[in-house]
């Protein structure tokens, strides 16, 4: 299907641009979103003579999506989740997720706007793309941890799963440990067990 943008489309054109798109991306974004027009001829001369507040409208909303930018630009939020041991949540983190913590913050951001190659499935610090604008892009990290202390240990920069990782293997190797010494005690007791009876013997043997 061939369409007039009305304003840039990352990886798509620019505003004033045609292009063929599929009919269902047609249908189910551009056209519903007000992002673009069929390319009849109709259509097309419309836009020329609109194109002036076309640009200036896109201007305007750069403008405010670039300052609303400063304001998560860089930021960290946090989401507590559950998780097994290694690291791996009982779920996972969604781009709905991501978009209703950062709009908390008091900059709203929908889903469509964030960019993740697919859920987050693991705790851990995630850094992720949120695109304000076709022309305005900005970063920010999801600190998603099982408690607030846990989120400020990986805030600071630990990592939380190798430090369990290490603290089980420490334990493993205390308790190892322990059962060894153990096993070592139960065999000197039977060692020294065994001298009183061959004593016994040699005097019986000396009476006789």
């Amino acid at each position: 299907m061939k369409l007039v943008l009305l304003e840039r489309v990352e990886n798509l054109g620019t505003i004033g641009d045609v292009v063929t798109v599929r009919p269902g991306f047609a249908r189910n974004f551009l056209l519903p979103q007000g992002k673009a027009l069929r390319a009849t001829d109709a259509n097309l001369a419309r836009f020329e003579a609109e194109r002036e507040a076309l640009e200036a409208r896109n201007a305007e909303r750069a403008a405010a999506a670039a300052e609303n930018g400063t304001k998560i630009d860089g930021e960290s939020f946090v989401l507590i989740r559950q998780a097994g041991e290694s690291g791996q949540l009982y779920g996972s983190v969604t781009s709905r997720d991501v978009a209703e913590a950062v709009s908390e913050s008091g900059v709203a951001v929908t889903r469509g706007q964030v960019a993740m190659d697919g859920p987050i499935k693991t705790l851990g610090l995630h850094e992720l793309r949120i695109r304000l604008h076709a022309d305005v892009s900005v970063h920010v990290t999801i600190n998603v941890a099982r408690s607030e202390e846990e989120a400020e240990r990986q805030a600071s920069g630990e990592d939380v799963i190798a430090a369990m990782a290490e603290e089980d293997r420490a334990i493993a190797d205390a308790q190892a440990a322990e059962l060894f010494e153990a096993g070592q005690e139960r065999e000197d007791g039977e060692e020294g067990g065994d001298a009183p009876a061959a004593d016994a013997e040699t005097e019986t043997d000396a009476e006789a």
